[in-house]
């Protein structure tokens, strides 16, 4: 099964994201983004792609004791970014060094299982479209989220999350997601 380590900010983030989300539709050139459904809408902490189905209760079982090292964290959505023209998103602010060593754990967790795990450093980001053209201009769309803020929440949860993709040919379809198993930070 395909799968994915995340955090989830609250409703009322994804709420103000949403608002916001919804101005930026009305850009030029939005029609060319596939945006990203709000209910995905999730901090990916570590992506371990196709995982066997017999490996699933040891990776949560050291997820779970990744959440129990780790201590609920405070983090807000903030700002916009890019990467190039492919990935438009959202950032973060707060507790980031204690998110990016959950984020350590949680790879850590599917390394020592042996499965493939990318080697880069974390960037906290939540996605919310990515370009269709080869070189769509993502810069004013990350400009207009530059005073993008939420208030702040208490971290205290990570999930491990199963990744469904679409069929193929859907126009607008979009990934669902599952979550499999759910950990309260700092036990």
């Amino acid at each position: 099964m395909r799968l994915f380590a995340a955090t989830y900010p609250p409703p009322d983030a994804l709420a103000a994201l949403a608002t916001a989300v919804a101005g930026l539709r009305d850009l030029p050139g939005a029609d060319r983004l596939r945006w990203t459904g709000e209910d995905g809408w999730h901090f990916t902490l570590a992506f371990y792609g196709e995982v066997p189905d017999e490996l699933v209760p040891e990776l949560g079982e050291r997820l779970g004791r990744a959440a129990h090292r780790s201590r609920p964290h405070t983090l807000r959505l903030t700002g916009g970014g890019r990467f190039a023209h492919r990935v438009l998103w959202v950032g973060a602010e707060g507790d980031l060094a204690v998110m990016s060593r959950l984020a350590d754990s949680a790879t850590a967790a599917g390394r020592r299982l042996g499965l493939d795990m990318e080697q880069r450093a974390y960037t906290p980001h939540l996605t919310i479209a990515r370009g269709r053209a080869r070189h769509a201009d993502l810069a004013g769309f990350a400009a207009a989220l530059a005073d993008f803020r939420t208030a702040a929440w208490t971290e205290g949860e990570l999930h491990l999350v199963r990744s469904r993709l679409p069929a193929g040919g859907v126009l607008g379809a979009q990934p669902r997601y599952e979550t499999v198993g759910s950990w309260p930070l700092g036990g």
